[in-house]
């Protein structure tokens, strides 16, 4: 489950998305005004890092923009900070490339193997839980039930394309710039209202 505040952030999500994305070699033009479309999160096992993919327009293309939120900084991932977000509810958050954070693509790993993993989004009103909903699905799977690792991800490749994560027996693709296409034998897709065909997220194969 994630847990959504009534909160202000400084700066807000979309304004980092609009100044960090364009600064990336998959990003749009400094031109291209960004617009967010919808996001989805996975759960933390640990319950303390916030990971929600985003995704958005930009320049008549779509983009994925993976995020997490920390309580405190990431040792040794200095280049993979975007910004410290400040969190009327939460305080100081820092925000991470999620492709380069390795709680994020442990998750990623295992939503796209199972399609398992989508969290579900709740907040607290006056004394009551209401649905947080949002109106990007993912469907995921192909895997079957034996169990097998998916931490040790390092990122091989992040430019213009595709990123590409290794550990020791998988490799996953992580497509920054999402297309339309039909599920990979074991792969992750997105739908949401506007977007009947899904768009292809993520791919795994054993290497």
């Amino acid at each position: 489950m994630a847990l959504f505040h009534r909160a202000t952030l400084t700066p807000t999500k979309g304004e980092l998305i609009a100044d960090w994305a364009p600064t990336r070699p998959w990003g749009p033009s400094v031109a291209d005004p960004i617009d967010v479309i919808g996001s989805y999160r996975f759960d933390d096992p640990d319950g303390r890092v916030g990971m929600e993919t985003h995704l958005v327009s930009a320049g008549g293309g779509l983009l994925q923009v993976p995020l997490t939120y920390r309580d405190e900084p990431l040792d040794g991932a200095d280049d993979a900070l975007i910004t410290e977000m400040q969190h009327s509810v939460l305080g100081t958050r820092w925000v991470y490339d999620g492709l380069r954070d390795p709680r994020y693509v442990v998750m990623l790993a295992g939503a796209t193997m199972t399609g398992q993993g989508e969290a579900l989004g709740m907040a607290v009103y006056e004394g009551r839980w209401y649905i947080a909903p949002t109106n990007v699905r993912i469907h995921g799977g192909g895997w079957t039930l034996e169990r097998v690792p998916v931490d040790g991800f390092e990122l091989t490749s992040d430019g213009g394309g595709p990123a590409v994560l290794r550990n020791d027996r998988f490799e996953l693709t992580v497509f920054r710039r999402p297309v339309p296409g039909p599920r990979p034998a074991i792969g992750l897709t997105a739908s949401w209202d506007g977007q009947e065909d899904p768009v292809v997220l993520a791919e795994l194969r054993e290497r």
